[in-house]
């Protein structure tokens, strides 16, 4: 029997007394990444089947737009409490607990009979995500240890961050068209029994941490970003002037100034302000932030913009994507190679920098654009930009995080995540109007996350590099 040498401090490690097969570990990462890809996927698997949605539902156009933020919101305002319970009860139950919530939910979305019913439901099967998201990374965290395996988890890890969102366009125009919309969502079911059973017999659990549950704190990390992109919604429709929508904004910053307030005096904070505390992981949030706001308004208008003013069908939309979603896969699995030869936050500024080349590039569209020229290579761009940039995003999130926040941790990358789409999407819808000014607007966004990742990810790459020196020392 042996264990572990002590960890630093701030450091994420895995003490065990006999350490896991390859085998075993194989088969935790596997139903770790199917469980967020089940997640992730459901972001967007509506987008390319929203028109065929609004004609059989008969929803407005902003009615529309809260099937996709009612799944958001409560999926990011309450991932930092779902993260929190898996710290408190244990990961792999909450695991479970999530992912049978989740798959629920789907059908529920999938049967809906009306909009109201189905905003209902989305928003449910968000909370089942809020629940299911954070276990998955910090089962990951707790399975492998600091060092290459570790690098290759979060490589995979993000990289079905950035693939499922693009999975999920092309999976909802193939089923929306051929199909059903609500075959999209019908599909969770069989999946998710899969993914319950094989969860049970093969993910580890974790020790329970005693604990309270910061009510309060969880409430006004949901309630804040919802009051926020309310008020875009009203913008986009009443002006920025309007009553309603200066309400709502002013809400959603005073929800947010007293979290801050609550969480400093909290004795068991749901967001721990220590996590802000390195430069890294700030740069990191904020990166993801805003380049999952640029990419939401992406897709939105990319799919919409392909239906209504290029007459695509939503399958066609749907493959309109598979340039991108290819590259996007062949990239994110090159980057656990190319971080031998270099550090994740050079590869995420790297990704940045291409993925604000192709988001400015479709920002020049007009009528007279061919769809191979001026929307399918610069969409190549812009996957190659998600391929590199996931995977060293999720990785700077959680750096250097001590165990006993794993979770916490873990709930802030996914909830700035989550939050970042519903915040990004709604802003774009407010601020533009057609699809060149969207992409434009897009473009903005990656080039402040372009610079928050180099003006505050990027210095830890030289620490990166000085550490294998002194270890070879």
């Amino acid at each position: 029997m042996t264990s572990a040498p002590p960890a630093p401090t701030g450091v994420l490690t895995r003490t065990t007394a006999e350490p896991p097969t390859r085998r075993g570990t194989t088969a935790v990462l596997a139903i770790i990444l199917v469980g967020y890809f089940m997640v992730i996927l459901d972001n967007s698997i509506v987008i390319t089947g929203l028109p065929h949605l609004q004609d059989e539902l008969g929803m407005s156009a902003t009615a529309l737009a809260w099937v996709q933020d009612a799944y958001l919101l409560t999926f990011g305002g309450l991932l930092l409490l779902g993260a929190r319970a898996g710290d408190i009860l244990g990961r792999r139950r909450m695991f479970v607990v999530g992912l049978a919530l989740f798959t629920l939910a789907s059908v529920a979305v999938g049967l809906a009979p009306t909009g109201g019913w189905l905003v209902a439901a989305r928003a449910v099967q968000g909370v089942g995500a809020a629940v299911l998201a954070p276990s998955t990374l910090a089962l990951l965290t707790a399975s492998f240890p600091e060092g290459p395996e570790r690098i290759r988890a979060t490589a995979a890890y993000g990289a079905v961050a950035g693939i499922g969102a693009s999975v999920g366009l092309v999976v909802g125009g193939l089923l929306a068209d051929l199909v059903s919309w609500r075959a999209g969502f019908l599909v969770n079911l069989p999946v998710g029994v899969v993914m319950l059973v094989a969860g049970l017999r093969v993910l580890p659990e974790t020790p329970r941490s005693p604990g309270r549950f910061d009510v309060p704190g969880a409430l006004l990390a949901t309630l804040g970003p919802s009051s926020l992109v309310y008020g875009f919604v009203r913008a986009g429709d009443d002006g920025w002037a309007g009553r309603g929508t200066l309400a709502a904004l002013g809400l959603g910053v005073a929800l947010l100034v007293a979290l801050v307030v609550v969480e400093r005096s909290a004795a068991q904070p749901v967001l721990p302000l220590g996590l802000f505390a390195s430069r890294e992981r700030v740069g990191a949030y904020a990166a993801r932030l805003l380049f999952i706001g640029a990419m939401m308004g992406f897709f939105l208008f990319t799919s919409q913009y392909l239906q209504d003013e290029r007459g695509f069908s939503a399958l066609a939309a749907g493959f309109a994507y598979f340039p991108m979603t290819a590259v996007n896969f062949a990239v994110a699995l090159a980057v656990p190679r190319l971080q031998r030869r270099t550090s994740g936050p050079v590869l995420l500024v790297a990704g940045l920098v291409l993925a604000v080349a192709g988001m400015a590039w479709l920002g020049a569209v007009d009528a007279g654009t061919s769809y191979a020229v001026g929307i399918a290579l610069p969409m190549t761009l812009v996957g190659a930009g998600q391929g590199l940039a996931f995977g060293p995003l999720t990785a700077s999130g959680i750096a250097g995080v001590d165990r006993s926040q794993a979770g916490a941790a873990s709930g802030v990358v996914n909830a700035v995540h989550q939050l970042g789409g519903a915040l990004g999407m709604s802003l774009v819808l407010a601020l533009t109007s057609t699809y060149a000014a969207a992409m434009t607007a897009g473009a903005v966004l990656l080039l402040a996350a372009l610079v928050a990742a180099v003006l505050l990810v990027l210095p830890s790459a030289g620490r990166q590099a000085r550490e294998p020196a002194r270890r070879r020392t």
